[in-house]
């Protein structure tokens, strides 16, 4: 009997426009789509978003000291030798992170302008809306790690 072989799911090329944990958002997996949509510059890193700590720590090495302050963090986004992240454990918008493992994510809008519900649902390829709706919200606190300091960025 042949063994079976499980595939993991294909990179996510797509823009979706969704309410996130913070802010209406576009996640994609696809950085360069995301900055040609945003007109943002190419050295701005994205911020990627995961929906559980074993795929974070498959793909970035959290200081030791950190690790418990990140498994209780909500609506925090933290910052690792020039890498920023974010978990989302809750609702909808992590059911749709753990499907693909992760995303970039952003706010859904053009760089340095306010959220236009025309322009963004124009871009997208899809548009994800639950009972909430979309709406413009505050945006996360920001800390960075370093090997034993933390310090608030926003």
């Amino acid at each position: 009997m042949p063994s079976k072989i499980i595939s993991s799911p294909k990179k996510m090329d797509r823009i979706i426009l969704t309410q996130t944990d913070t802010t209406v958002g576009f996640l994609s997996q696809d950085a360069q789509r995301l900055e040609k949509i945003k007109l943002r510059p190419n050295n701005k890193p994205f911020l990627k978003v995961y929906a559980d700590l074993h795929s974070l720590w498959h793909n970035l090495r959290i200081p030791i000291h950190h690790r418990r302050r990140l498994r209780h963090a909500h609506k925090t986004t933290f910052i690792v030798k020039n890498q920023a992240f974010r978990l989302v454990r809750d609702g909808e918008h992590s059911r749709l992170i753990k499907r693909y493992g992760w995303f970039y994510s952003t706010s859904a809008n053009e760089s340095g302008k306010h959220y236009d519900p025309d322009f963004c649902k124009s871009v997208s390829d899809w548009i994800i809306e639950d009972a909430r709706g979309l709406y413009e919200s505050s945006s996360s606190k920001i800390y960075t790690l370093q090997h034993t300091r933390l310090r608030r960025t926003r």
